[in-house]
C-alpha cells in the first residue's frame, strides 16, 4: 500500500494517455497524425515548456463531449488512488476548450460526473480548480470567469498556467479580484521557468494562497525566508521538471535543499501522462534519486494535506493526516528505477 498523499499540481488535461487519446479520437472521428500509440509515446520528448505546450494543446481535440472529460478525469482518478492519492485538486483549462467550441457547461458537467462519485469509487476526495492560460489575454481570463459563474458551486478556486515567461501575474490582476471577491481560492504557477520575482508578485498582487512550481525562490534567500515565515506551500513537480529540462537531471532537484530550508514543499505530478509518472511515481522517484528518508517522506505527504484546500472539512483533514502518522514503510519498488 502507498504513503497517503494529496495532490495539488495536477493538470486534467495532462492525464490524457495516448491509449485513451486514441480511443477519444476513434469515437470522436478525429484524426490523429500519428500511426499508434507507440509513435504517439515518441513525441513526448521535449526540450522545453513550448515543445510540451504544442503537443498538449494539440492532442485536447480529442476531447469533444461530456462523457470524453468524464473518461479522462476518472482514468486519472483510478490510477491515483492506486498510487495512494487520497484527496485531488484537479486543474483544467476552459480556454482550450472554448476556443475549439467545446462549452463550459461541457467541461465541468463532464469532470464532475468523475469527480462527483470519487470518494465512493476511488476512495478519493476531490476539489476543481480553473486555470487560466497566460499566455492569452486578460480579457479572456475575465470573460472565462464570468462563463464559470453557473458553475462555481463546483470551483473551489482558480490558477494560471501555461507559458509563462513574457507573462507575469500582474496581468491577472483585475480577474484575481475578482475571483477573490466570488470567494474563491487563488493559486497561481510562478518561478519555474519564471524569474523568482514572478513569486512575489503572484503573492502581492494576485494573493495566491499556494505556489505552483516555485524552485526558482532558491535563487532569492530573502524570498525563501518569506516563504518559510508565512507558510506559503509549494508544489513541487520533480519529474515534471526533469522532463522539461528546467532542471538537468533528478539528482539536480532542488528539494532537499527546499526542505532543510524550512519550506512547506510538496510532490505532485504535474502532466503524468506526458512526464513519465503519477504522484506515487514522483515520491518513489525522489526517495531513491535524491536519498530522502522515511522522516522527509512523510512530511511531505502530511504537508500535501496541511496545503490542502480542506478549510471545509478538517475532520477530513485529520483522518488523513492520521493515514500519514500510521502509515509504515516498505522498501522502495524496483520499477522506480525505470523512471530516472
Amino acid at each position: 500500500m502507498p504513503l497517503p498523499k494529496a495532490e495539488l499540481h495536477l493538470h486534467i488535461e495532462g492525464t490524457l494517455e495516448p491509449e485513451l487519446a486514441f480511443a477519444l479520437a476513434a469515437r470522436n472521428g478525429v484524426a490523429l497524425p500519428y500511426a499508434d500509440t507507440d509513435e504517439l509515446r515518441e513525441a513526448y520528448r521535449f526540450e522545453d515548456l513550448q515543445s510540451f505546450l504544442n503537443l498538449y494543446y494539440e492532442l485536447m481535440a480529442v476531447l469533444r463531449t461530456e462523457r470524453d472529460f468524464e473518461d479522462l478525469a476518472d482514468a486519472y482518478l483510478a490510477r491515483a488512488a492506486a498510487q495512494g492519492v487520497r484527496h485531488a485538486e484537479i486543474f483544467f483549462d476552459p480556454q482550450a476548450h472554448l476556443s475549439r467550441g467545446v462549452g463550459m457547461g461541457t467541461v465541468v458537467e463532464g469532470l464532475w460526473r468523475a469527480l462527483g462519485s470519487s470518494e465512493e469509487r476511488h476512495g478519493v476526495s476531490t476539489r476543481l480548480i480553473l486555470c487560466f492560460l497566460r499566455d492569452e489575454s486578460a480579457e479572456s481570463a475575465l470573460e472565462t470567469l464570468e462563463a464559470a459563474r453557473p458553475y462555481l458551486d463546483r470551483i473551489t478556486g482558480v490558477g494560471l498556467d501555461s507559458a509563462e515567461v513574457g507573462h507575469p501575474p500582474v496581468k491577472f490582476r483585475e480577474v484575481y479580484e475578482a475571483a477573490a471577491a466570488l470567494g474563491l481560492r487563488r493559486v497561481a504557477h510562478a518561478g519555474e521557468e519564471g524569474p523568482p520575482e514572478y513569486i512575489t508578485e503572484a503573492l502581492d498582487v494576485l494573493g495566491v494562497e499556494r505556489v505552483d512550481h516555485g524552485l526558482r525562490c532558491m535563487e532569492d534567500p530573502a524570498l525563501v525566508e518569506r516563504l518559510v515565515r508565512e507558510r506559503i506551500p509549494l508544489t513541487l513537480c520533480p519529474l515534471s521538471n526533469v522532463r522539461l529540462r528546467t532542471v538537468d537531471t533528478l539528482a539536480d532537484h532542488p528539494l532537499p535543499a527546499m526542505l532543510d530550508a524550512g519550506l512547506l514543499c510538496t510532490v505532485n505530478s504535474d502532466d503524468p501522462a506526458y512526464f513519465g509518472g503519477y504522484a506515487g511515481d514522483n515520491f518513489d522517484a525522489v526517495r531513491r534519486t535524491l536519498g530522502l528518508g522515511e522522516d522527509r517522506l512523510r512530511e511531505l505527504a502530511r504537508n500535501s494535506f496541511t496545503a490542502s484546500f480542506l478549510e471545509d472539512d478538517e475532520e477530513l483533514r485529520a483522518r488523513y493526516l492520521a493515514e500519514v502518522d500510521a502509515y509504515v514503510f516498505w522498501p522502495t519498488p524496483p520499477q522506480a528505477d525505470r523512471l530516472l
